[in-house]
């Protein structure tokens, strides 16, 4: 039976049962968590679920303030750069789960119970329809503990803004610390360029060196073996020069006359004999491309399963990633060590947007 929604002694319960049946939707059971309001476990509950919201703005400010102030850059033999990262998401990992366990416990211990049935239809809302909507969302606003729940109003205020600010500053940092700045050392934004760069060597060309900075010679790596090399210069080796790692390749002969054919033009003379070097830098998502099958000359990356044909310019023939590994020129110097006789032509890593 329908109802006067005009009346003004009508229940707003009543008005949103019949909002509901004019919706098709059949309100099967319906019960507050909490008949009577203001209870001691009620009270108990809002007070975890502010102190919830509360630890989630603490773990966030912490977060900004790690964000902000931590040193960050890295310096070799410096403990506290090294906690930057793993301090950054642990912070936002707990931010983030007292906002869920928040939200859950608020969710199943405040808000009513309701089993409701729904019967799709279609068309618009009619003018009465729209005022029994009006009435149902402040039912619900008075039932759900905004409007009666000063603490937990303050709680979400105090909690929220810092988490708010943990989406903000990091943008806002991305512009002040803009990947963009040019390097005055050598001229070019830290995207464009690795430690191969000789600008970084006094311009002379950066030897490819070992993990324990030891140089190498031609003859150190069998034909079908492969070996990671880094830049010979202060720190090549560490996380400092994270994007510089690279794959110092000997291919079988006739596998290196293919690699030769095949070359791209900007790959032109940047082997050396039967040896080629590709970043290690997956360009899908930087993950370290380091699976070598010396029977396909295939490299694999271990995340995201893709492949590089390194007889065909190192480019993708499975797997995500959608460009060819950057070639790094090599050649020898005149105490027979490998170098590398310029940087990559191409940025390392993931694709960006103003990579050609």
């Amino acid at each position: 039976m329908s109802i006067d929604v005009n009346d003004p002694n009508v229940a707003r319960f009543d008005l949103v049962r019949e909002g509901a049946r004019r919706d098709g939707v059949e309100i099967v059971h319906y019960a507050p968590r909490f008949p009577v309001p203001g209870t001691r476990a009620e009270k108990r509950i809002e007070r975890t679920v502010a102190l919830l919201f509360l630890l989630a703005g603490f773990f966030g400010t912490v977060f900004l303030v790690i964000y902000i102030w931590w040193p960050w850059e890295y310096e070799p033999g410096a403990n506290a750069s090294k906690l930057y990262t793993p301090l950054l998401g642990l912070t936002l990992g707990l931010m983030l789960a007292c906002i869920g366990l928040a939200v859950v416990t608020w969710a199943k211990k405040l808000l009513p119970e309701e089993v409701a049935v729904e019967k799709r239809h279609f068309g618009g809302s009619a003018p009465d329809e729209r005022k029994i909507t009006g009435a149902t969302i402040a039912h619900l606003g008075d039932d759900t503990a905004i409007t009666r729940r000063p603490l937990l109003k303050g709680a979400l205020a105090l909690g929220l803004l810092p988490v708010a600010g943990v989406a903000i500053v990091p943008l806002v940092g991305g512009l002040i610390k803009s990947p963009s700045k040019v390097n005055p050392d050598n001229g070019k934004a830290p995207l464009f360029y690795t430690g191969f760069d000789p600008a970084l060597n006094g311009g002379n060309p950066v030897r490819l060196v070992r993990h324990d900075h030891t140089p190498i010679r031609p003859d150190e790596v069998s034909a079908g073996g492969q070996i990671t090399v880094f830049p010979g210069i202060p720190g090549g080796a560490t996380n400092e020069w994270a994007d510089s790692p690279t794959l110092l390749i000997h291919l079988r002969p006739d596998d290196a006359a293919k690699a030769r054919d095949n070359l791209y033009q900007i790959n032109q003379n940047d082997m050396y004999g039967d040896f080629v070097a590709y970043s290690k830098i997956c360009t899908h998502l930087g993950c370290p491309a380091s699976l070598y099958e010396q029977q396909t000359n295939r490299l694999l990356c271990p995340c995201h399963q893709s492949q590089f044909l390194i007889t065909d310019n190192a480019k993708p023939i499975f797997g995500p990633a959608t460009r060819a590994l950057p070639m790094l020129p090599i050649g020898l110097d005149d105490e027979g060590y490998f170098i590398a006789t310029s940087d990559f032509k191409l940025p390392v890593g993931p694709a960006f947007w103003e990579r050609p």
